[in-house]
């Protein structure tokens, strides 16, 4: 009783002293240098390259679709059904090309605004768990590291996860830290705390729900459930006004999921291709996507499966180079952790709320079905735990750290720099005009992959990456030693605003590779010659038509404004919602091809087989480049 009567207090002066430590003023320094390098990372990147096929220009096809047919509940690809996904996505896509109009640009703009969102919400957050500093260091370390960049380059939900994550656990403990103190007391503001905590917590995880459907439920509740069961607090849940969150989740989630239901009723379904004898969207989206997803039972089965392993180490590799620094994040949790030196309630809660925010994304998918890039929602808690470290006024900790930057960071970064700036010394120089497809492996079985196609690079192809790879040796240069020997001289500031400078210039090249790259991951520049080939040459009824599956050539929807036929195509994305009396007849088979080829109507069509279909359709070539080209019949 003794005991418990003495945590209770330990835990009383923390939220008092966290109140006063959270309602501190904003250093306008820090956002600044947070807002600087998100604008020139994500701004920058807004204009370039074009969309790639599959989910980036699905995505925002979507979301183009939906603004002409005027339905925000269904969502359409090509005129098909498409249940894969909730709709947020699509609707900040659509609401910001109604604004400014429907360019790439417009639709990857609200991605980018939810990445300054997210380095200001570590940073509130990373103030509250670590002090200034250290929410600090965390935002700059997740908005200059790899994963982080790399997955906002294309129009994917999970770095939304992540800002949803960060804003429920932030809600959390602001309304589990009013709970534990007397609701009454006006005095600590409690009262005020619960509303909007409580509130807000329901609000991000119903738009946690919009962003990626069942997964955002699992990862906040099962972070809250966790934390009150390690910490003896479960007795606290019912003074945190769950109802007040629930209201707020129903209003944000159950519009949309009752709608889409009721728009999507169940029917016939096809016999020998895996389907219930009837389904509907919710059979589609709640069993097949979630359940089915999970177990590694969805059909289609359209994604790879990424071993355990290398699913942690892919962990690892999306926050470096500032991994370098999580051994010493680690170190300080466990210190926190185990009672072992005297330590406050606040360092307790700082160590236990990344512990446990990190290990129930990345153990969750250690037992599921998981891509290379699901680690990420557990991203901010790995930076947070770093931030916290850089940040450390102890003075062991700061001794953990530079060891850290000497054997961890230093010796990366010059193996790095050796490496590129040997190939970009070394590679062979390309002919002009020479097609990086001509230049590259083949490896389709890994195409699974988000970045599978990075396995295609060759020795050969490097020499088109000179300029791109140059620029990383220069950066890691002065990510490396230079920052070190700023943090040798006791700078630790100076070296760590050096280490994201530096790693600013790496992830510039790696959006110049990514330009470079495009030809071969999109099909923009094709789209634009069949738009320039209509407006010189002007008929009607013209056809465009994609020889494979649409992921093969998706963007052309958004870059020609037209609707593309698919040469055995009836598979994957628009497989499910083909079966909809609604569903355009978009699907043909080799005597279909034949037969529209000879129909009268102009027919463009864009292979990866141009030779091959030239030798057997005749046509012409209009345009080729990435491996494909688009053959026109006339």
């Amino acid at each position: 009783m003794a005991r418990t009567e003495a945590l209770r207090a330990d835990w009383d002066d923390g939220d008092r002293a966290g109140r006063g430590f959270a309602g501190e003023r904003w250093n306008w320094r820090s956002v600044g240098w947070i807002a600087g390098v998100w604008a020139v990372l994500q701004l920058g990147g807004l204009f370039s390259p074009g969309l790639l096929d599959d989910v980036d220009s699905i995505y925002i096809e979507i979301a183009r679709e939906m603004l002409h047919r005027h339905d925000f509940v269904t969502p359409y690809i090509d005129g098909i059904r498409f249940f894969d996904k909730p709709p947020l996505m699509y609707w900040m896509a659509a609401g910001s090309m109604r604004v400014f109009g429907e360019y790439d640009w417009a639709a990857r703009l609200p991605l980018a605004l939810a990445v300054l969102a997210l380095l200001l919400a570590v940073y509130g957050l990373g103030k509250r768990l670590y002090g200034e500093r250290g929410g600090f260091y965390a935002a700059l370390a997740l908005g200059t590291s790899v994963g982080p960049y790399l997955y906002t380059r294309f129009f994917i939900p999970d770095i939304l996860i992540c800002l949803w994550m960060t804003l429920g656990v932030w809600c959390f403990l602001a309304a589990l830290g009013a709970a534990r103190t007397h609701v009454s007391d006006s005095r600590h503001g409690a009262p005020e705390v619960l509303l909007w905590a409580s509130s807000g917590f329901g609000a991000v995880l119903g738009l946690n729900l919009l962003t990626k459907g069942l997964i955002g439920l699992v990862f906040p509740l099962g972070f809250c459930l966790f934390y009150l069961l390690v910490t003896r607090q479960g007795r606290l849940l019912t003074r945190m006004k769950p109802w007040l969150a629930g209201l707020a989740f129903a209003e944000v989630s159950l519009p949309w999921h009752v709608l889409v239901w009721l728009r999507n009723p169940a029917i016939a379904m096809p016999s020998g291709v895996g389907l219930p004898a009837r389904a509907s969207w919710a059979w589609f989206y709640l069993y097949n996507e979630h359940v089915a997803r999970f177990l590694g039972k969805r059909i289609p089965h359209d994604y790879g499966n990424t071993p355990v392993w290398l699913f942690l180490l892919y962990a690892v590799i999306w926050v470096m180079p500032w991994a370098a620094f999580l051994p010493a994040g680690i170190g300080l949790a466990r210190r926190s952790i185990g009672h072992r030196e005297p330590v406050t309630a606040r360092q307790r809660e700082a160590a236990l709320t990344v512990s446990i925010w990190a290990g129930i994304v990345l153990v969750f998918f250690s037992i599921s079905s998981r891509q290379e890039y699901y680690s990420l929602p557990a991203l901010p808690a790995l930076a947070l735990m770093m931030g916290g470290a850089l940040g450390a006024a102890d003075q062991k900790v700061r001794e953990w750290v530079s060891r850290c930057h000497r054997w961890g960071l230093l010796p990366l970064a010059g193996v790095v720099a050796t490496l590129c700036g040997w190939f970009a010394a070394t590679a062979p120089r390309p002919k002009p005009g020479m097609d990086l497809s001509a230049l590259l492996a083949s490896n389709p079985e890994m195409y699974n992959l988000s970045l599978g196609h990075l396995f295609d690079l060759t020795g050969a192809a490097m020499g088109l990456f000179r300029g791109p790879l140059a620029l990383v040796a220069a950066g890691m240069l002065v990510l490396g030693p230079v920052s070190y020997l700023v943090r040798r001289r006791g700078l630790s500031y100076a070296a760590n605003l050096v280490l994201a400078g530096g790693m600013v210039c790496v992830l510039l090249a790696a959006h110049e590779g990514l330009v470079r790259f495009n030809p071969i991951l999109g099909s923009k520049g094709l789209a634009e010659a069949i738009v320039a080939e209509q407006k010189a040459r002007p008929e009607s009824g013209d056809l465009i038509v994609v020889d494979g599956e649409l992921t093969s050539g998706s963007t052309l929807l958004f870059y020609t404004r037209q609707p593309v036929d698919l040469v055995n195509g009836r598979v994957n994305g628009p497989w499910f919602g083909s079966f909809w009396p609604d569903a355009p007849d978009v699907f043909l088979d080799e005597a279909g091809l034949k037969r529209v080829w000879d129909s009268g109507r102009r027919v463009f069509l864009l292979t990866y087989h141009p030779e091959a279909r030239e030798q057997e359709l005749g046509g012409r070539v209009l345009d080729a480049r990435g491996g494909k080209a688009v053959l026109v019949n006339r």
